[in-house]
């Protein structure tokens, strides 16, 4: 059964001495806005997700290279193989078959077989090859979504150069020339940032009460197992997570509302009163639970 009640929620976090997510085209600094905000996008929270829900024995389709459980080298293998995932002859179109029956078959199955797939949706866009297989384009749109974290102030960031020699060849004898480079970390900050889970897109892909009861549990742990040299453990942390469940699909009030009710009650170091945000909406009274 797909999920019953609409659900939005919210996660406060706090940055302190880390990268908490670095933009590659600008030398890795912390990613802000115009306005010198930190952010951390919305893909990025979406990978945290999936590595813990991987980490607790949920089947993930979109793994990271890192945590790789299945040996397979890229997602198109992953999708057509046998064993780990639907098998070639899913994706592949008999003639006289009727193509949207076929794509809604496979898009039904991808997301019973993936937690990822049912959750945030996915799109199977694969090219023809020289073995004679067809192209394949199916898109899943799922019903979790989640917006970019954004600071409640403005970061100060602090930049290091660092060195590093190693022997990189040879014997190891000789000393490798030194090699300069630059580390950067956001002093402190809080996080805040807001999603929401929609009942008429969980009945496409069958996201049910369970699964959301999944994402409730493992959304306090977010930065568990997550340390990097640019992100120490313990630098980073779920503060609150706010969770307002609805009495239906359609819901009391609109995503816009709920989280602005939040917003309205934060200060620039994410507190609030929470007796407030709880008698805020009518007949909406919000979980808030402490991060892990």
């Amino acid at each position: 059964m797909s999920l019953t009640k609409k659900i939005d929620f919210a996660i406060i976090i706090g940055v302190k001495n880390a990268n908490p997510n670095g933009d590659p085209l600008n030398g890795n600094r912390p990613r802000t806005d115009f306005e010198g905000n930190g952010e951390i996008t919305d893909v990025c929270l979406k990978r945290k997700i999936r590595d813990r829900l991987q980490e607790d024995g949920e089947s993930i389709f979109v793994q990271s290279d890192e945590k790789k459980n299945d040996g397979m080298t890229s997602l198109k293998n992953r999708a057509y193989d046998e064993t780990v995932g639907l098998g070639k002859k899913a994706f592949e179109t008999k003639k006289g078959e009727n193509l949207e029956s076929k794509r809604d078959a496979t898009a039904k199955l991808a997301c019973e077989k993936w937690f990822d797939v049912r959750a945030f949706g996915q799109v199977f866009a694969f090219k023809a090859d020289d073995k004679g297989a067809d192209g394949v384009s199916i898109p899943i749109r799922g019903p979790l979504t989640i917006q970019s974290a954004f600071s409640l102030e403005p970061v100060d960031i602090t930049s290091t150069q660092i060195t590093k020699s190693v022997s990189g060849e040879g014997d190891g004898s000789k000393k490798g020339s030194d090699t300069m480079g630059m580390k950067h970390r956001v002093d402190e900050g809080i996080y805040v940032t807001y999603g929401a889970i929609t009942p008429q897109l969980a009945e496409r892909t069958g996201f049910s009460d369970a699964d959301a009861d999944k994402i409730k549990e493992i959304l306090p742990k977010l930065f568990e197992g997550d340390a990097s040299s640019a992100r120490p453990e313990g630098s980073m942390q779920v503060k609150k997570v706010i969770w307002w469940e609805h009495n239906s699909k359609a819901g009391q009030h609109s995503s816009a509302k709920v989280h602005g009710s939040l917003r309205e009650l934060l200060d620039d170091k994410g507190n609030f009163d929470e007796s407030a945000l709880k008698s805020a909406l009518a007949g909406l009274e919000p979980q808030v639970i402490d991060g892990f």
